[in-house]
């Protein structure tokens, strides 16, 4: 049976999912600004709240943080945030919320194979119900919006297509990479070795500044300015700071094959986010998708339970 560990796993990734929807939303509030803008400033603020949220314990992490673990935290704020939310924002503001959410759905299905060899996966056999229905689900949902396209031309839907797939594989690199991370250590707690990432990406954001603000200011308002920053520092605090300490927490507590499939989240919180933006109700194909999307994740819910009981079964 799934333990209460697992079940405050679930309880995190469900949170973590409904804060990080909201990304999804941000490149549509802002659509005056460019997507390197937008990465830059998250990140930015990011950096800032996480040091200072940072500082009263970091003598006591420092001590604990070797040359490999610091590599670490260098290519995972990269991939995960830096990278990731360029790609994203490119999506969303190519291809809208519906098709970039949908491609971001594929989450569960590339970090349930990458974990799949893990010592606490599940078989990959009874697995394979749970893919089915997380693929079926995307298939509804891809249908959906291909088929009523709502932003721009084919060649921008393709390229949009193409920016989501990229922000599909660099988060599935961070999804994994954090997971065995965290595995690793044991004296850093999930919430400041979110706040560590927090920090190393927003060093890295100062280099994204430049070019993205400095080279290609825009002509934009004081009024418009402070906007932009009032919704990246939100973006920041909520989706960067508690999302990720949330999802830090779940990946302490549930197996890698099992938090891949509770990514679903952020796809079902985005697209509802969406169908509040857009102010229409979700279509049948929609609600059908969301359905098999939640489908899916109760059937690898199950294939850990059965995997538990076997173990328990072996003991005795």
């Amino acid at each position: 049976m799934l333990t209460r560990n697992h079940w405050l796993g679930i309880g995190a990734s469900i949170l973590a999912g409904a804060f990080w929807g909201l990304v999804f939303l941000t490149p549509e509030l802002t659509r005056g600004f460019s997507p390197l803008q937008l990465s830059a400033g998250r990140y930015l603020a990011y950096g800032l709240v996480a040091a200072a949220l940072l500082a009263p314990s970091w003598r006591r992490v420092r001590p604990m943080l070797g040359w490999r673990d610091w590599r670490t935290l260098g290519w995972l704020s990269f991939a995960g945030n830096i990278i990731y939310y360029v790609f994203l924002a490119n999506a969303v503001q190519l291809g809208g919320v519906a098709m970039t959410s949908l491609i971001i759905g594929l989450l569960p299905v590339t970090v349930t194979l990458a974990g799949r060899r893990d010592a606490d996966a599940a078989p990959m056999l009874r697995l394979l119900p749970s893919l089915a229905l997380g693929v079926a689900g995307l298939v509804c949902i891809s249908w959906q919006s291909l088929s009523n396209p709502q932003h721009g031309s084919m060649a921008g839907s393709l390229l949009g297509l193409l920016c989501a797939a990229g922000a599909l594989v660099s988060w599935t690199l961070y999804a994994v990479g954090n997971s065995r991370a965290l595995t690793r250590l044991h004296g850093v707690s999930a919430h400041d070795w979110s706040l560590l990432v927090g920090v190393v990406t927003g060093a890295q954001a100062l280099l994204l500044a430049v070019p993205a603000f400095m080279l290609n200011p825009g002509l934009h308002s004081s009024s418009s300015w402070w906007y932009f920053g009032g919704v990246v520092t939100t973006v920041a605090i909520l989706c960067s700071v508690v999302g990720n300490a949330l999802w830090n927490h779940a990946s302490r507590l549930l197996p890698l094959t099992m938090t891949g499939q509770m990514i679903v989240f952020e796809t079902l919180f985005a697209l509802l986010y969406g169908f509040i933006w857009e102010q229409r109700l979700p279509t049948g194909l929609e609600w059908l998708a969301m359905a098999l999307l939640i489908a899916g994740v109760l059937s690898c819910a199950s294939a850990h339970r059965e995997r538990s009981a076997d173990a328990v079964a072996v003991l005795t």
